[in-house]
């Protein structure tokens, strides 16, 4: 039995590197990006419900971008705050922003993909650039680093949104070391020709993408989804790309309680039940094989079999994963996070167990 063991968790050593070097290699070892600006018109989409302190402190930031042809469309969902005020002062104080006020629609009440479609409809250019009221941008060039992706053929650009650092807290180093993780994997994914996600905190496409695809009528019933569930469907291997230059990133502040987080990790869970077979197949392989080699380890050291070669191959797995995760945190300007790769790592893989048990019992609550 204990012979079977053994050889079964050489084949899941041997998936785990498949994925660090066959596929996350791929974005961990890549040349740094070249910016080019190339004044495409652009429509900044930003959705906001009852976020009236992060709104005023951040639109700001999108209306003084360096950029030649850019209008700001601020969509303001039905908020019970003074979010809908701010916009319309931001509205008379910026002669490239523009307003969308939704109503609550019994029909799609609380749903956001319905005001940002509205948005999108109203947005006057061709090239949209999405990201959320709770985020800003890095720097003044954050279209143009965005949008130099963009090519004849590549009409959809996969960005990365990352959260503030705070040196003092464990969980804020899990928090942005999962953001890294996952970031790393749709990276990848993308450069592969499989692309599967991206993230609304920074994600640009063509407006006739949206249309292509019906824009989110085929998910609209699901409430989260704006970003993945769109990639999801509208990409393919001829027309995504991937911005990592660290003057495209966006930042927003990560939650400060593990309750928190982890309901909004239930969210992103649920919603992956939701993608093409493939991509579920090959995220399920991954954090399984995740799991199972950790236990497997465990085993096997308790029963001292094979022990030597147990250890040889952990540590083989362990240089291999850190130097990839290693390589792709620096790309991402998040370097700090390779030194807590060991622990962070087993924290995320039982947090996916509990969310997966959890959300089997009960359905988590989506947008505001």
């Amino acid at each position: 039995m204990l012979t079977f063991i053994f050889y079964f968790f050489i084949a899941i050593f041997v998936v785990q590197i498949s994925y660090y070097l066959g596929v996350f290699g791929k974005f961990a070892f890549a040349k740094p990006q070249e910016i080019t600006q190339k004044n495409l018109p652009v429509s900044v989409i930003v959705c906001a419900k009852n976020e009236e302190e992060n709104v005023q402190k951040f639109i700001p930031l999108l209306a003084e971008q360096n950029y030649p042809d850019f209008e700001i469309v601020l969509i303001d969902d039905a908020s019970s705050d003074e979010t809908l005020e701010i916009f319309e002062q931001f509205e008379k104080q910026y002669s490239n922003i523009r307003l969308v006020k939704v109503q609550n629609n019994e029909a799609f009440w609380g749903n956001k993909k319905y005001a940002l479609t509205l948005g999108i409809k109203a947005s006057k250019k061709d090239y949209l650039l999405f990201t959320d009221a709770d985020c800003y941008p890095t720097s003044t060039e954050w279209i143009t680093a965005m949008t130099s992706q963009f090519t004849l053929n590549k009409t959809i650009v996969l960005g990365y949104g990352g959260y503030e650092k705070s040196d003092r807290s464990l969980l804020n180093k899990i928090i942005r070391f999962e953001t890294v993780l996952t970031a790393i994997q749709y990276f990848s994914w993308a450069k592969i020709g499989r692309p599967y996600m991206g993230v609304g905190r920074n994600l640009a496409y063509k407006k006739e993408e949206f249309f292509n695809v019906n824009g989110f009528i085929e998910h609209i019933q699901v409430r989260s989804g704006d970003d993945d569930l769109f990639v999801n469907q509208a990409a393919n291997k001829h027309n995504v790309t991937i911005s990592y230059d660290p003057e495209s990133f966006t930042y927003s502040k990560p939650k400060e309680s593990y309750k928190e987080w982890f309901s909004q990790k239930r969210r992103h869970v649920a919603t992956a039940n939701y993608y093409k077979v493939f991509d579920k197949i090959q995220l399920g392989v991954f954090y399984t094989s995740q799991l199972f080699f950790f236990l497997l380890v465990i085993l096997l050291l308790a029963f001292q079999f094979q022990w030597i070669a147990v250890i040889a191959l952990l540590a083989t797995r362990y240089t291999i994963a850190w130097i990839v995760v290693g390589f792709s945190a620096g790309k991402l300007r998040e370097n700090d996070i390779k030194v807590w790769f060991p622990v962070v790592e087993i924290v995320l893989i039982f947090t996916q167990i509990n969310i997966f048990i959890t959300n089997i019992f009960s359905k988590p609550v989506h947008w505001k």
